[in-house]
């Protein structure tokens, strides 16, 4: 049966996961916590935490914050400033590899190097999100009306791509093939990068906050239903035509969060009244990993191995959950 080991968090839980064998969760409060032989703290940020995102290396856990700083921790509680826009509001960040990290406010875009270099990148409409290609230093913008695709390390033209409305959250499927965007109405949008065909991705009764790609990029889970939809992504033509998996579905809750298994086609799913399930792909078994709680599930994250799950709400709860006895 898994076990759940609560950890005492300080507010809302941005973000939970794992670097290496070290639990972390990082609250709106400004609090990260890291949970592995012991427990440290550490507040880099003057004011709140608005976005976290682990490092490529797992080796720390990028921040920014509405104090207009980007610090890199680690999980024995040390931080470094890695870059820093006054009076900036930044709550967009991502990493890359060798060290590089992006980051966005208002209608500009950066990219730090891993030796310190910057580089700007300006919109003519505000940043909606950021994602690095899976290889090399390729990073797409979403904005409103699509997206854009930046050489990051060179000086290349960019690539425009275009659809009407404003797009959000956004990543590339892991084979680099696929670029997702979260729109602001209630759907996916997505293109082929071989040939920028449209894939449109619709049908949900809530906005897609939350999407996680399963293990080799076959599948692609989001919240926004009553159940974790699951769009496949094999085959020529990626989603379109073919019907996506629905796991989880229940009748009282939506689904709020989702991140699969690191090595099997499994997802575990986070619902609006605290419950968590894992879910399999091919028969959609369900085991039950969290009863419900005081608050919707706002963020979840497996170890490498794929024994244990950091969880957190959006009301100061979080913990460990693990599969081994």
């Amino acid at each position: 049966m898994p076990t759940v080991v609560p950890v005492k968090v300080d507010g809302f839980v941005v973000r939970s996961g794992f670097l290496k064998e070290c639990a972390y969760f990082a609250t709106g409060e400004g609090e990260i916590l890291f949970s592995g032989q012991g427990v440290q703290k550490s507040r880099p940020h003057k004011a709140g935490l608005l976005a976290a995102e682990p490092a490529q290396d797992g080796n720390s856990l990028v921040t920014s914050g509405d104090d207009g700083c980007i610090y890199s921790s680690g999980a024995d509680g040390s931080h470094e400033l890695l870059a820093e826009r006054p009076r900036k509001w930044i709550d967009l960040i991502a990493t890359g590899p060798s060290g590089a990290i992006a980051f966005a406010s208002g209608r500009t875009a950066w990219v730090r190097m891993g030796d310190g270099r910057e580089k700007e990148f300006a919109h003519e409409r505000a940043v909606g999100g950021l994602a690095f290609a899976p290889k090399g230093m390729r990073l797409a913008v979403s904005r409103y009306d699509g997206a854009t695709l930046w050489w990051a390390g060179t000086d290349g033209t960019p690539v425009e791509l275009s659809w009407k409305g404003a797009h959000l959250g956004i990543d590339f499927s892991p084979d680099g093939k696929y670029l997702v965007t979260a729109m602001q109405e209630n759907a996916l949008h997505g293109w082929r990068l071989s040939d920028t065909q449209d894939m449109r991705m619709t049908g949900y009764p809530a906005k897609v906050k939350s999407f996680s790609w399963s293990v080799k990029g076959k599948y692609l889970a989001t919240s926004g239903a009553p159940a974790a939809i699951l769009w496949p992504f094999f085959g020529k033509t990626g989603p379109m035509g073919q019907s996506p998996l629905q796991l989880g579905a229940r009748s009282d809750a939506q689904v709020t969060a989702v991140s699969c298994h690191p090595k099997e086609d499994v997802v575990a799913v986070g619902y609006q009244d605290g419950m968590i399930m894992m879910c399999r792909f091919n028969d959609n078994a369900e085991v039950l990993l969290r009863r419900p709680g005081n608050a919707p599930i706002s963020t979840m994250g497996w170890d490498r191995d794929g024994v244990r799950l950091a969880f957190g709400t959006e009301a100061a709860e979080a913990g460990i959950i693990s599969l081994e006895d």
